[in-house]
């Protein structure tokens, strides 16, 4: 399952982690986002061990949103060793969001 990361969290869980993290940043209210969730769930359980997959309400961490930039969500960033090294903007297949963090795992 994916973790609910915070403003407050987003530094322990995010940038100091050992593995890829990949952040869906969403809005409760965001169709699109509700599209795009339960896809992130799958992606959450076909990496567990090897990636963090988490999830940033906007409206209720409206810092971590602001440092990056976030304007048009969803918005899917992937990090490692504290970096954006890839960028996803919208809804997009399993498949896609798979081989992006794939290919930093």
């Amino acid at each position: 399952m994916a973790l609910e990361i915070t403003d407050q969290s987003f530094q322990e869980t995010v940038l100091n982690s050992d593995k890829p993290v990949l952040v869906d940043f969403w809005a409760v209210w965001c169709g699109p986002c509700r599209m795009l969730g339960p896809i992130i769930e799958e992606v959450a359980a076909d990496f567990e061990g090897k990636a963090i997959v988490g999830k940033v309400d906007v409206d209720n961490n409206q810092q971590v949103s602001v440092d990056y930039g976030i304007r048009n969500i969803p918005t899917v960033l992937i990090f490692k060793n504290g970096e954006v090294v890839d960028k996803i903007v919208g809804v997009v297949p399993k498949e896609t969001i798979a081989e992006k963090l794939a290919a930093h795992v």
